[in-house]
């Protein structure tokens, strides 16, 4: 008879724990909806990057990205979840800012014709809620040029004639922000 109460209060307790584990289970919602990217800047194949970006890209979702999903002239995290990271192996000009090599976020604010750039050193924050302008590095503005849509936001480099730009890209709207690496052997192979 003891035995038979064992294995009831075993198997009740073995209930109880699968049904407490699935229902806290289900009330996790994921933070990452958006896919992750990552996108090196080198001077060839074999050696190692200049420049790294880490960003989310999330997926247009209203007739019009920029002024609807995404406000014009509000702070932005340039992707999706976690804000974009840049890493820097060496020391870089963004814009007509000299940076060391170091590892920044980048935030951006959207406008129609223009965007301000923002490099920050508060790193691993999640979007734009911890924004903090007292850690901006850099602040550069650039212009909005139009082209083919694209449905997710992209980030990579156009490279010509050793200048080296930074293309954002997500529906009709590109955004190159300008950087030159100052070490002219780095760029060598671009």
């Amino acid at each position: 008879m003891n035995t038979n109460i064992l294995k009831q209060t075993v198997l009740l307790l073995f209930l109880a724990l699968l049904g407490y584990t699935s229902v806290n289970a289900q009330s996790f919602d994921p933070i990452d909806e958006a896919p992750h990217d990552i996108v090196y800047l080198r001077a060839s194949q074999v050696t190692k990057p200049i420049v790294k970006v880490v960003y989310g890209r999330p997926q247009k979702i209203e007739p019009q990205v920029f002024g609807e999903q995404v406000p014009f002239n509000k702070i932005w995290r340039t992707g999706a979840n976690e804000a974009t990271e840049v890493k820097f192996y060496k020391d870089v000009v963004f814009g007509s800012v000299t940076i060391p090599e170091g590892t920044y976020v980048l935030y951006t604010i959207p406008g129609e014709q223009e965007w301000e750039v923002i490099l920050s050193t508060n790193l691993d924050v999640l979007g734009a809620f911890q924004y903090d302008p007292s850690f901006d590095i850099a602040r550069i503005t650039v212009p909005v040029s139009k082209a083919e849509p694209i449905e997710s936001f992209s980030i990579g480099f156009k490279n010509k004639n050793r200048n080296v730009q930074m293309v954002l890209g997500w529906d009709t709207t590109r955004v190159k922000i300008p950087l030159s690496i100052n070490e002219s052997e780095a760029i060598a192979g671009l």
